[in-house]
């Protein structure tokens, strides 16, 4: 299995683009990123062994307007079928080893999805859109579309641009 991480993108100017998309002006956040140990529930909720969930981005800094079970930016992208595997409701599988970010003696490979979904359902969802006027913020940067600002974000690992 593939770890990725959606990658929030948004518009620099919602008067000028109200649905928040533009190629030509796309920024993304360059902090707010963090990770939290995944409960394991049959377990008294102590973490899973080498399980996390990963937050930030818009869906950090607008949590008020996105419900808690999507607020999480992880996905497995890719991952190989087998018989019986089965895709939770969470975006997990039902084989605990196909959710973690790493194999017990390394780091499984990373990627990361550039995304302008999230910015434009909280622009056109009628409970946040009066809410938004800019997705700016300090630490708002241009998209270049290039791997090596993802790498130099710690959003992806090196050689893994799709």
């Amino acid at each position: 299995a593939m770890l990725s991480y959606v990658v929030d993108l948004y518009a620099d100017n919602l008067d000028a683009f109200p649905n928040a998309v533009s190629l030509e002006h796309a920024y993304l956040d360059r902090s707010g990123y963090y990770a939290l140990g995944r409960p394991d529930p049959t377990n008294h909720n102590h973490p899973r062994d080498r399980q996390l969930d990963f937050f930030g981005g818009l869906r950090w800094r607008f949590e008020e307007h996105v419900p808690p079970q999507r607020r999480k930016i992880d996905r497995v992208a890719l991952f190989r079928a087998k018989p019986g595997l089965e895709l939770r409701p969470d975006f997990t599988f039902t084989d605990e080893e196909y959710n973690t970010y790493s194999c017990p003696w390394h780091h499984n490979i990373t990627t990361a999805i550039a995304s302008f979904r999230t910015a434009k359902a909280l622009r056109t969802n009628a409970g946040s859109k009066f809410d938004i006027k800019s997705f700016q913020w300090h630490n708002s940067t241009p998209f270049e579309w290039h791997s090596q600002q993802l790498m130099d974000l710690g959003l992806m690992e090196p050689g893994q641009w799709f």
